[in-house]
């Protein structure tokens, strides 16, 4: 006995005809999400590398609609009941060879077909006790909230024990640079009183040549006068 015909098959479906690829590569992408629930199927789609995954996904998007909008069918209870691709017309083409010849180019086409139904009563029961389990969205926002303050609150902790642990060694730093002030203080007193006194020194000397040199200058006038007066 053979199964049902393919437009005989139960569920909601959904074509996409005239697609710019073999079969052949589409068919290696159906074949991951067959049998899937539409979520897991939408995201095998989403994140698969091969070019055939975009319009699949698209068709998948439409199949889902229908169901949704036609039927009355609620989207968290369906899955991919078939999908199948069939090869659609190829258009020929022409490329120049060696010695005039030309070499036939097949640019194949296929149709992609998608059927979602809904999931036995097993299925979803399965399903709605493993979403029982994961914790909802309202829940895990409030535990990231709590694990990121009780997170703030251990770096103020941690910072506050550095902070308190470091003030002691500030305050040692402090009096050793006050001390050090004190003990440079009177040192730079006396360099400062010494240089004065070596400058009044170098002022009274200046002054004292400066009178001997006025002597001598008058003693030598007094010889000159003296001379002059003689003859």
């Amino acid at each position: 006995m053979t199964g049902p015909k393919t437009n005989e098959r139960p569920g909601t479906r959904a074509e996409a005809r005239y697609i710019r690829m073999s079969a052949t590569k589409a068919r290696a992408v159906l074949d991951l999400i067959r049998g899937l629930d539409v979520a897991q199927a939408d995201q095998v789609l989403q994140f698969c590398e091969r070019d055939a995954a975009t319009p699949i996904r698209k068709c998948l998007a439409s199949a889902v609609a229908n169901a949704e909008h036609n039927d009355s069918q609620l989207p968290d209870e369906l899955y991919v009941f078939a999908c199948y691709a069939d090869e659609g017309p190829t258009l020929k083409r022409w490329r120049p060879r060696a010695r005039g010849r030309a070499t036939r180019i097949r640019k194949r086409t296929c149709h992609i077909v998608v059927i979602v139904s809904r999931m036995p009563e097993e299925l979803l029961e399965k399903q709605r006790a493993r979403d029982e389990a994961k914790p909802s969205n309202r829940a895990a926002r409030r535990s990231g909230q709590q694990a990121q303050a009780a997170r703030r609150e251990r770096v103020a902790r941690s910072r506050a024990a550095a902070a308190a642990a470091e003030e002691p060694h500030d305050h040692d730093h402090d009096v050793d640079e006050v001390e050090l002030a004190d003990d440079v203080a009177p040192h730079a007193e006396a360099e400062e009183a010494s240089a004065d006194e070596a400058v009044d020194e170098a002022n009274a000397e200046e002054t004292e040549g400066t009178e001997t040199d006025g002597t001598a200058v008058e003693e030598a006038s007094a010889d000159e006068t003296e001379g002059t007066e003689s003859k």
